[in-house]
């Protein structure tokens, strides 16, 4: 796109507590019953001078905890689930400082971690976003960037140096919020799932990179983040939504027909799958699919 790095800061900038920029930066975490992961997030964050949470109506004390083992932290009681990108939404709209790091509870990121993005976001003043590398329990990379969904087909290796890209995932995410003056970041008819893809599209079409440091690796607990009385419901969820963002996101970056389509053949697919499912059932996956099932059938072919 045309952009040039400026000057990279000193090597010893980036050592933890010898830098300011700590002070530039606010964590946001979005919290839905995550009070286990609240004790990790704890000892990540004791230095970090700026922490919101917004937390999405949990169930287990959630809060309550976050508010004694992490005494710095804003925490934003919305009183119900409103969904990543509208909780998201509300905890920036408290950000005073210019960047803002989005982390999953399930996420690993100290302060070393954020100094070298942020870094790289001094290097790079166009990008509106820059993400780490996110890997698993065993230090194995996960798919958390790729190309424009529709327009190339993702081929080769990762990413093995600086690179911009089509989409990212929001669950380790540093935002230049000047690069989006409403801080009405995330659309929140997207209730889970597609809700960041969405945001880097625009960004992009604004001229606005997005781009992957992979030197920056983050460990990620996926699907670790939410706990409660009722797993499955919480496996359905994650079905449902996922199905239902999937069709949204189709009409509003393609239209009506391309909507309509996907959904006929994501549903054939769906219920052709439950029959196998039936077969050999795994309470789980059978949630999780009927949860699709019934995203897809729900899903709006009309943004």
């Amino acid at each position: 796109m045309g952009i040039e790095p400026l000057a990279a800061p000193p090597a010893d900038s980036a050592l933890p507590g010898r830098c300011p920029a700590l002070g530039d930066v606010t964590a946001v975490i979005v919290s839905y019953n995550s009070a286990h992961c609240v004790p990790a997030l704890a000892a990540q964050l004791a230095d970090w001078p700026h922490v919101i949470v917004a937390d999405n109506g949990s169930s287990d004390a959630t809060a309550a905890v976050l508010r004694q083992q992490l005494p710095q932290a804003q925490v934003l009681e919305l009183g119900e689930n409103r969904g990543f990108g509208a909780a998201n939404n509300a905890a920036l709209a408290r950000v005073s400082t210019p960047y803002a790091l989005l982390i999953n509870p399930d996420c690993e990121v100290h302060a070393a971690q954020a100094l070298a993005l942020l870094a790289c976001m001094a290097q790079w003043p166009q990008a509106a976003i820059v993400v780490p590398q996110l890997v698993d329990g065993r230090g194995q990379p996960q798919l958390n960037y790729g190309w424009l969904r529709r327009q190339w087909a993702a081929r080769g290796p990762g990413a093995e140096g600086l690179a911009c890209v089509g989409n990212a995932c929001g669950a380790a995410m540093l935002l230049r919020l000047p690069a989006l003056p409403t801080r009405d970041w995330f659309d929140t008819r997207f209730f889970l799932y597609y809700e960041d893809e969405d945001l880097c599209l625009r960004l992009l079409q604004a001229g606005k990179p997005v781009l992957i440091e992979p030197a920056v690796r983050v460990a990620h607990a996926n699907r670790g983040s939410v706990r409660g009385p009722r797993p499955l419901r919480v496996e359905w969820g994650r079905g449902y939504h996922h199905a239902r963002s999937k069709i949204l996101f189709t009409a509003k970056h393609h239209g009506p027909q391309p909507a309509a389509r996907q959904r006929r053949q994501a549903l054939a697919g769906a219920l052709a799958l439950l029959l196998l499912r039936l077969l050999a059932p795994s309470p789980k996956h059978v949630a999780r699919l009927w949860g699709r099932i019934q995203g897809l059938w729900s899903a709006p072919v009309h943004y």
